[in-house]
């Protein structure tokens, strides 16, 4: 048998998403795409945290309060929130190939307009349009993957974007290790590296395909004939045996976007990934972003804090990889469950030491199964929704989780003052467990399933 003749008739006539989905084994182009997509998402969360490593040469050289650092820093959630909304509804409207390459290009351009910011007010402004674009390119990549890998790999390739994307979060460190000394404004140079988007951006717009389920429910089909058929033929000629028959699970209605809240199942997913996203967001940057502050509130010398911290700072690239172990393996929704009493049972004993090897333990612990919970969670996100309100329901989800960050500065602040620092932990416990118990008692099976079947 010819392994590059053409699919016989029956084939032939089968839709593009049953062929994608019959792959065994993925492609040289889907390697390639996961590089690239990772590529991105590493030039995303960098630039999502230069903002941190600048703040304290932006309060020197300007003489603001740390209140207003604070306020900086949230601007960027804001813009997140909005991003969300904005991107996940234009990707299902223009394309994910689209908004992806213009969302990298708006939080490039914006950047590198924060780095030429003369006051705090002008600073606001382009950091909100830095978080729109941000959060639009994240919500695109992570429904790309969703559509375009197949049912039995599709978690563990978010995974894998998800470990390359957090690189960037030490590129972004070094950088500022390098720059930031060198001078009283050279901390705007690290306006500049976070808008190193751009290049995998502009590459994206001649490698990257179309998603083929995008195209195939807009009436696109015939332009991803040719690269399906292409993705078949690689396999055949890499395995030397036919491909099993695509399996048909029926063709997905058309959607409004009104549609996702008047009808019950689209409105129960969207309030399911929507809590359940507010309260793992509570609780990541709860933990994550207050540790050093608190450590230094509850007597350690700010040398002792940082030490932590960069220990720590070890274990969100393996809790990443980690979850390619098992997100493919079991049920998302329960392996959530599982790692969110996991990380609550870690942070209530971070928040109980005093031993220091012991504080340390648990804040490693609590630091990786955050981010294999956070890749688990984003494989799900996208799963749930139907193609054409994909963008927009994960979108929303995505959008409201950065909200409650935007919040949650305020909040922590408050139990802070109140009940201190086992109580701040406490509390990033019990929203880590309420985020676990939400999504694994109410949200979908969709392990091993095609998304036309889990929709």
């Amino acid at each position: 048998m010819n392994i590059n003749t053409p699919p016989a008739a029956g084939v032939a006539t089968a839709s593009l998403t049953a062929r994608l989905d019959r792959l065994p084994r993925l492609t040289r182009a889907h390697a390639g795409w996961v590089v690239l997509l990772g590529a991105l998402f590493l030039c995303d969360l960098a630039d999502l945290n230069a903002m941190a490593y600048a703040a304290p040469a932006i309060r020197a050289e300007w003489g603001v309060s740390v209140a207003t650092i604070g306020e900086l820093t949230s601007y960027s959630f804001l813009g997140m929130f909005v991003g969300g909304f904005l991107g996940g509804r234009l990707s299902d409207r223009f394309g994910r190939k689209k908004i992806l390459v213009a969302a990298t290009v708006l939080y490039a351009a914006a950047s590198l307009l924060c780095a030429v910011a003369g006051s705090v007010p002008v600073l606001a402004v382009f950091r909100i349009l830095t978080g729109i674009g941000l959060q639009a390119v994240t919500g695109v990549l992570i429904v790309y993957v969703a559509e375009m890998f197949p049912r039995h790999s599709r978690g563990r390739y978010q995974a894998i974007m998800l470990a390359i994307g957090l690189l960037g979060v030490p590129l972004i460190a070094g950088a500022a290790r390098i720059i930031v000394p060198l001078g009283p404004s050279t901390w705007r140079w690290l306006f500049v590296v976070g808008a190193i988007g751009l290049v995998p951006g502009l590459l994206a717009l001649f490698v990257l395909p179309e998603s083929v389920r995008w195209q195939e429910l807009n009436g696109q089909a015939g332009r991803a004939e040719a690269l399906v058929a292409r993705l078949e033929n690689e396999v055949r000629s890499r395995t030397g045996s036919p491909l099993p028959d695509p399996v048909e699970r029926g063709a997905e209605p058309a959607h409004r976007p009104g549609e996702l809240l008047r009808r019950p199942g689209n409105r129960r997913r969207v309030v399911v990934a929507s809590v359940t996203m507010v309260f793992a967001i509570l609780g990541f940057y709860g933990f994550n972003a207050w540790v050093p502050t608190l450590l230094v509130e509850r007597g350690l010398s700010t040398a002792s804090a940082l030490t932590i911290t960069t220990i720590l700072s070890i274990a969100p690239f393996a809790g990443a990889a980690g979850a390619l172990l098992i997100t493919d393996r079991w049920e998302r929704r329960r392996i959530a469950l599982v790692l969110c009493v996991l990380v609550a049972v870690a942070m209530v004993v971070f928040a109980l030491s005093h031993d220091y090897w012991l504080l340390v333990g648990a804040g490693f612990v609590v630091t990786l199964l955050l981010q294999t919970n956070t890749a688990i969670v984003y494989a799900y996100l996208p799963e749930v929704f139907p193609t054409n309100l994909r963008g927009l329901g994960s979108g929303i989800a995505n959008g409201t989780g950065r909200l409650a960050g935007f919040a949650g500065g305020f909040i922590i602040a408050a139990i802070f003052a109140g009940l201190g620092f086992v109580g701040v932990f406490v509390a990033t416990a019990i929203f880590m467990l309420a985020s676990g118990l939400v999504l694994g008692l109410f949200g979908e099976r969709t392990t091993g399933k095609t998304l036309e079947e889990i929709n």
